[in-house]
């Protein structure tokens, strides 16, 4: 079974705690293979403010606060769906950074052709501006989720060295 990179979360941890910085999490395809990957690393209270698994279009708008129009126009697998995930993300927990992935795992890709393994992510500190990106794993689904949550943790930790925090 494929499984996340621990050490990506340990030493994203080590970094948070060491600038002082909270984190918290928007997830979709990955499920809360995020939160629990950064639950196991050691001292993760001392970082982590929390996390929201926002599944469905539903709960991403009562949850997350992502405009229903977004998700009309752009689908919930898309830049402007992880945009909104990511400042809700960030506003809801009062973290310092946060992160938010959206993207089909698989078997299946999107209704519009968008294929499977293919993931959304954004970044955003405060004061800095939000990344985001867009990656093709490929892999049964549970090797996308793995390739995923490692993404998502190497993306916060981008963010972090480059700001000035």
């Amino acid at each position: 079974m494929v499984k996340p990179s621990p050490s990506i979360a340990s030493q994203l941890g080590q970094l948070l705690i060491a600038r002082k910085i909270s984190l918290s999490t928007a997830e979709s395809c990955t499920g809360g293979l995020i939160a629990s990957t950064l639950c196991a690393a050691d001292d993760t209270p001392l970082f982590y403010a929390g996390g929201f698994v926002t599944f469905n279009d539903q709960a991403k708008t009562a949850i997350l606060g992502v405009r229903p129009a977004t998700l009309e126009k752009h689908t919930a697998v898309s830049r402007r769906a992880v945009e909104e995930m990511v400042t809700g993300a960030r506003l809801r927990s009062g973290a310092d950074v946060s992160v938010a992935v959206s993207g089909y795992a698989g078997p299946e890709g999107g209704t519009d052709g968008t294929p499977a393994g293919t993931v959304w992510f954004a970044w955003q500190m405060t004061g800095a501006e939000t990344m985001v990106k867009s990656t093709c794993f490929t892999g049964d689904a549970q090797a996308v989720i793995c390739q995923a949550t490692d993404y998502a943790l190497a993306g916060v930790q981008q963010l972090i060295e480059q700001s000035n925090k």
